[in-house]
């Protein structure tokens, strides 16, 4: 399989990634977010190697529930170069954690997705996600310490 878990090696190819995802300029603190989340038991990144370069990454967290037994997996972020997509990169990935999920006993897997990422909506509902109700969110942008 040519999935494996990240390292910190992979910092430049996972920036190249978010800045085709329209996130550029993280290659001036990714190194710093992935090391942290390397570094929590509950964090996780794995990226898939395709002719030895990272061809895509997806980055999750496995969440405690109070009110029901299992845990629940949010995808924190998810890319694939857009030269390979649609030869299975991206299913591989999901595919395999959700296998994670299931091994950790979680009941469901979150993702938010902007309403702007039309191609990414097809691909969730490809692998059997639906639309939830609501999601809601306060930034905290403006009261963060310079």
């Amino acid at each position: 399989m040519n999935i494996r878990n990240a390292t910190l090696t992979d910092h430049t190819a996972i920036s190249n990634l978010l800045t085709q995802l329209s996130y550029p300029e993280t290659e001036l603190f990714l190194p710093g977010n992935l090391e942290r989340m390397l570094n929590q038991p509950n964090s996780h990144v794995l990226v898939y190697d395709l002719d030895e370069r990272v061809a895509g990454f997806i980055a999750f967290d496995f969440l405690t529930q109070l009110v029901v037994k299992g845990d629940f997996a949010r995808i924190s972020c998810f890319a694939v170069d857009e030269n390979v997509r649609g030869k299975g990169v991206g299913k591989a990935l999901e595919e395999h954690f959700a296998n994670l999920a299931i091994e950790r006993e979680c009941d469901r897997i979150e993702v938010h997705c902007h309403s702007r990422r039309v191609d990414a909506h097809r691909f969730y509902y490809r692998q059997g996600y639906h639309e939830s109700p609501k999601y809601l969110m306060k930034s905290l942008v403006d009261q963060l310490k310079p």
